[in-house]
């Protein structure tokens, strides 16, 4: 039958072979179609479609798979690293501003950030949970596609999936909670391996880091190990820089003046050293008095260190304010009264 439409002639549409759609269905593949024009036989035509065209159309599909995967997970790889490469530079901007030229280090930020383990590491925990995301979207797209080469009905098994998806949902809320916490934290570099970090019931360094559970260990050496769905604000105490707090409390009858000036060249002094020059950030600097109490008054000095530096300093400068104030005679708070019942 000839249409006519628009001053067109359209050619006849001629009906499929029953006997080809019923040998290799309805939309037949090459490889069959071609058995069947060659032998024109029914069941050459079914077997060279299971053992030749449906093989190779499953050993394409994977091929092909495996090659996008191969691609995405490298292009996923190259995005991550490009985005840590420029945080890398924004953080070396921030050293620049925050360390003047000629301060008390000498080395150089955008170096050691750029041999950085922890940004490597971190990068490396991205790229890997994007790209394996990636690459199983992929491969289940993949596992549908050979499911239909092999004539299996795919609608029950979505359906099925579906709903053993949502009862999944429902009862691993709280894993999926803390996979998507731990992704954020590390995508917002939160924290990282070795950080002194505060996380509210559990405080100390962190060890490790996944998805789903962060692991610190305490001053005491207990080990903690944290939901991160669990984790509602961080304390990180040793993130670009940090800082040594020092007090010291002397007697109301001591010189202020004297003893802030003692207290400034010890503190001068002791950064000076090779021992701690690698680990300062900035000269002492001397607040003054902070507060005043019935013990006496408090006088405090700040030291800008590196990452978890100030921790060794604080300490080292908390022996030799002592030494120097017995040394030059500035008197400390009075010993504290103690009174007993008993004694009439």
């Amino acid at each position: 039958m000839v249409v006519a439409a628009a001053g067109h002639t359209s050619a006849p549409v001629e009906p499929p072979d029953p006997n080809l759609v019923e040998a290799c269905g309805a939309t037949p593949n090459t490889v069959c179609e071609a058995v069947w024009d060659w032998t024109g036989n029914e069941r050459a035509s079914e077997v060279a479609d299971w053992f030749i065209g449906k093989p190779l159309a499953i050993v394409l599909i994977l091929l092909l798979s495996w090659i996008v995967s191969k691609f995405v997970r490298r292009a996923v790889r190259r995005a991550v690293y490009r985005v840590m490469v420029t945080d890398r530079q924004s953080a070396a901007r921030a050293w620049q501003r925050m360390t003047p030229i000629g301060s008390w280090t000498s080395a150089d930020p955008e170096a050691e950030l750029a041999e950085a383990p922890r940004r490597a590491a971190r990068a490396n925990s991205i790229s890997q949970v994007v790209a394996s995301s990636v690459s199983v979207v992929i491969w289940v797209i993949a596992l549908l596609l050979v499911l239909g080469e092999l004539d299996i009905e795919l609608a029950p098994l979505i359906a099925g999936a579906g709903i053993a998806g949502v009862a999944l949902g429902f009862g691993a809320q709280s894993i999926v909670k803390d996979c998507l916490t731990g992704l954020f934290m590390l995508i917002e570099d939160q924290f990282g391996i070795g950080d002194v970090v505060d996380l509210g019931e559990a405080s100390g360094t962190v060890e490790r880091i996944s998805l789903r559970v962060t692991v610190l260990r305490g001053l005491d050496g207990t080990v903690w190990h944290v939901p991160n769905g669990e984790i509602v604000r961080v304390g990180n105490r040793s993130q670009l820089w940090s800082v040594a707090v020092v007090d010291a409390v002397v007697g109301y009858d001591a010189d202020i003046e004297e003893a802030s000036r003692v207290l400034a060249q010890t503190a001068t002094e002791l950064v000076a050293q090779e021992e701690y020059f690698g680990d300062v950030l900035e000269a002492p600097e001397l607040l003054g008095v902070e507060s005043t109490s019935a013990e006496g008054v408090l006088l405090r000095l700040t030291v800008k260190t590196t990452p978890g530096a100030q921790f060794r300093l604080q300490r080292a400068l908390r022996q030799a304010v002592k030494q120097a104030f017995d040394a030059a005679g500035i008197p400390g708070p009075p010993p504290r009264s103690t009174w007993s019942p008993d004694v009439p």
